[in-house]
């Protein structure tokens, strides 16, 4: 268990992930690029393993981390599989469906949330990383920003 009070005050991106998905090559690859890109000190993609879509995700959370890792370079957060639909949701999914009104559909829901903890943008499996690289850089810059202005 990790509580995600440990990436508050960063910009995170919160993803569920699958391994056996039509989606998971493009994904996993994209969800990399923006994690070196952007770097620990300010953001982070964090993944939740699920398995309510299609089974497509079968393995235990242990597994899907090595092959995270060692077929996709994969360095960000991949936490426990857990539920992110119905009443055996995770509390953590629950929260960005109520703060989006945004339902996952598949894998790959892509959820932006802000240093403040509040989701401000949430993305489809499919839409490409160029649309979504220039909200994490805004939201980064004004983290940023406010820093320099409580020095």
């Amino acid at each position: 268990m990790v509580s995600l009070e440990k990436f508050k005050g960063k910009v995170a991106l919160v993803v569920n992930v699958a391994s056996d998905c039509q989606l998971t090559d493009r994904n996993y690859l994209a969800l990399q690029e923006l994690h070196k890109e952007f770097g620990p000190f300010h953001f982070s993609v964090l993944a939740f393993p699920c398995n309510q879509f299609g089974e497509s995700e079968p393995r235990p959370s242990k597994e899907v981390v090595s092959f995270a890792r060692s077929n996709y370079g994969v360095t960000f957060p991949i936490f426990h599989k857990i539920k992110i639909l119905g009443s055996e949701a995770d509390p953590a999914f629950r929260f960005l469906v109520d703060s989006s009104k945004k339902e996952p559909r598949w894998n790959f829901w892509k959820y932006l949330v802000n240093p403040e903890g509040q989701v401000v943008k949430s993305w489809r499996p499919e839409e490409p990383i160029e649309v979504i690289r220039p909200e994490i850089a805004a939201l980064i810059r004004q983290m940023i920003i406010r820093k320099k202005e409580d020095l």
